[in-house]
């Protein structure tokens, strides 16, 4: 038959082979099938009863003769089931932490897991330890960070990391400074994140800056003011606890992020929508529509279409252009 197109779904050649011979023959007897696949009865006799349970043929009349279900519809469920799937894997992928502690186990007590405070030296491996924390979270992530503006380098490394854990249903608290929603595309990242289910609050009075993962972890540099000389990782349950206190403390103080075209909206002076202020900080960060389509939730057809009116909008004849453009006009 050639390449087993739709084993991306779990769909076997030989039950592919069924399905397109009933789309082309439907309401035919099932009795030789055996021979279409070279094989006996009963490999068949299986094979149309995992397309059954899957959704793609069903029986008909008295005689029970098989057709199969529109293509379209049977796409859609297969989707639907593969989705699912890949989700409950992806749980117990992010809930396997302790396989860590049980392989470090291993090495006896020349290596225990950490239980009071790490130091952490520099930002690439504050960064990284931010990622694995943030990898493995499983209920809730609170953070205080009271920057001015985020770089283009800083949102596209953050975006999928931040996206990720909300798509797996993992709480998200952020307080921020207001002067951070100055700066558009901070502001477009911020608000992107509060409509895929971030709570944001933003305030003018913390210079705190921490993090907290599951309400197990918690990081704070050693120099609130300068970042890169290196962050403590708390583990123990006290430490955690006084940091989780004083996020409360803050996050009571704060007020809620004002919506798109509030008094504090910095993207209100481009006359750009909030999807389009969206998809131009995507496109001067983003690599390809993809890409840039996947982390906005739309469909790349719908990403282009905007990109398109935006390249109209700004004058330009090309993506490099627009980009240029935008930033000219304080707009990225």
């Amino acid at each position: 038959m050639g390449e087993n197109e739709m084993s991306v779904f779990g769909v076997s050649e030989a039950e592919e082979e069924i399905y397109r011979h009933f789309l082309r023959n439907p309401g035919t007897a099932t009795d030789d099938l055996h021979l279409l696949l070279h094989s006996g009865p009963e490999a068949a006799r299986a094979c149309i009863d995992r397309l059954q349970e899957l959704g793609l043929l069903h029986p008909e009349g008295t005689d029970l003769r098989i057709f199969p279900t529109d293509p379209e519809v049977a796409l859609a469920r297969l989707v639907d089931l593969r989705l699912h799937a890949l989700h409950q894997e992806l749980q117990r992928v992010t809930r396997s932490r302790h396989v860590i502690d049980g392989l470090r186990a291993e090495q006896g007590a020349r290596t225990p897991p950490p239980q009071g405070i790490e130091q952490l030296e520099g930002l690439a491996q504050i960064r990284n330890r931010i990622d694995d924390l943030a990898f493995f979270a499983r209920d809730e992530i609170l953070s205080v960070e009271p920057y001015t503006k985020l770089s283009p380098e800083n949102i596209a490394r953050s975006r999928p990391l931040d996206l990720r854990c909300l798509r797996r249903g993992v709480r998200i608290r952020n307080v921020v400074a207001r002067t951070a929603l100055d700066d558009p595309p901070t502001a477009a990242y911020l608000r992107e994140l509060a409509a895929h289910g971030a709570a944001i609050r933003v305030t003018s009075e913390t210079a705190e800056r921490l993090l907290v993962y599951d309400r197990r972890a918690a990081l704070v540099p050693l120099d609130p003011r300068n970042t890169a000389r290196g962050a403590l990782l708390a583990h123990r349950s006290g430490l955690v606890s006084n940091i989780i206190a004083l996020f409360e403390k803050i996050w009571d103080a704060a007020e809620d992020l004002a919506p798109a075209g509030g008094t504090h909206d910095a993207a209100a002076g481009t006359g750009l929508s909030g999807i389009e202020q969206r998809v131009l900080v995507s496109m001067c960060t983003a690599g390809k529509d993809e890409s840039g389509a996947r982390e906005l939730g739309v469909s790349v057809r719908t990403y282009r279409r905007h990109v398109a009116d935006l390249m109209h909008t700004l004058g330009a004849t090309s993506r490099a252009q627009a980009a240029l453009r935008a930033r000219e006009r304080g707009w990225v």
